[in-house]
């Protein structure tokens, strides 16, 4: 599971990365998806379009630019998710670790 989900931060990163370098980081400089290179058809762009990170310029123009807030937004939660993550496990570990050693002291 954290290999699936590392392949798809990769690939969402590759996408943001190919539109920041055609420049399509606003309305005014928004391409089409052959333009920047990427596959309009892949799991990534349904994700980052469906959180509004990859915005169409006009509805129905099919130029797109990314929206560098909403990418930023996304990406901090993720780092709260994860963190949250870290101390649940560490907290469970923690529990564990005493919770033995409570256990062999007690014999």
């Amino acid at each position: 599971m954290g290999a699936a989900a590392a392949a798809v931060a990769i690939a969402e990163r590759r996408m943001i990365q190919a539109f920041e370098i055609a420049g399509a980081t606003s309305p005014e400089t928004a391409r089409t998806p052959s333009e920047v290179g990427v596959d309009e058809h892949s799991r990534s762009w349904h994700r980052l379009v469906d959180r509004a990170v990859i915005r169409e310029e006009s509805p129905g123009s099919g130029r797109y630019y990314i929206d560098r807030e909403v990418w930023q937004a996304v990406r901090r939660t993720r780092m709260r998710v994860l963190t949250v993550f870290i101390i649940i496990v560490a907290g469970v570990w923690l529990y564990f670790a005493i919770l033995g050693l409570l256990h062999s002291t007690a014999r």
